[in-house]
């Protein structure tokens, strides 16, 4: 049975050869989705080492955040911009539970964000989820758990109302877009809770200072923020 199945897996890769998201070169047989090089040199943040970090400072003197943290650092024009490409805009869901699974890995040293009781995707409107197929943030979350072994709460918060896409906006247009486009379908669900928000990207922080901002203003939870990648 299992030598069937595996030549099937082989001749499957003969023909459609399996690539490195990052450098499109062939994967070999005990990689999956990036290959070892790429993965070596992805310029990971190490947020969970510091206090007061980049990302942290993104919220001061917006909301009140617990935690921080971005898994790697990308610039527009990288190659490991292509994982958000693939992740958010190709269909490639698996990409966001493979390195979240990663990163879960390196969270479990931070005890605050180890010891958190929800992890809570980032919602899209129904309408924009129905179109793309998918929540990315969402199977982001579903990795995260595999490693942190804290439930994912996908339901509870949700958007309120459909806004545009946050690309190409200022700061301000982005804080703007976001205003109170959220709420909680249950508000006791995350009553004296520690949630972390999950999302694919930061850059402004304005959906995730939104979100957190909702949360807050319902309920009594402590907040952090854990996010694939740091604009």
């Amino acid at each position: 049975m299992f030598p069937i199945k595996e030549g099937v897996q082989q001749f499957i890769e003969l023909v459609f050869p399996r690539s490195c998201v990052v450098c499109k070169q062939k994967l070999i047989q005990s990689e999956r989705y990036i290959c070892l090089r790429c993965l070596l040199h992805m310029p990971k943040t190490n947020h969970y080492k510091l206090i007061d970090n980049p990302m942290e400072r993104l919220f001061y003197g917006r909301v009140q955040i617990e935690r921080a943290c971005a898994f790697f650092e990308f610039k527009k024009g990288s190659n490991y911009q292509q994982i958000l490409h693939e992740l958010k805009y190709r269909g490639q869901k698996e990409l966001g539970e493979y390195f979240g699974k990663q990163f879960g890995t390196s969270l479990l040293k931070d005890e605050q964000v180890s010891s958190a009781d929800y992890l809570c995707p980032v919602p899209l409107h129904p309408q924009k989820e129905r179109k793309r197929g998918y929540n990315q943030s969402y199977h982001l979350a579903l990795g995260l758990s595999q490693s942190l072994n804290i439930s994912v709460e996908s339901s509870n918060l949700y958007r309120s109302r459909f806004t545009s896409t946050q690309t190409l906006k200022s700061r301000w247009e982005r804080w703007q877009n976001v205003e109170g486009i959220f709420d909680l379908a249950d508000p006791a669900i995350f009553e004296n809770k520690h949630v972390i928000l999950v999302d694919d990207v930061v850059t402004t922080g304005a959906t995730l200072e939104a979100c957190a901002a909702t949360i807050q203003s319902k309920c009594n939870a402590k907040i952090s923020v854990v996010t694939l990648a740091i604009a």
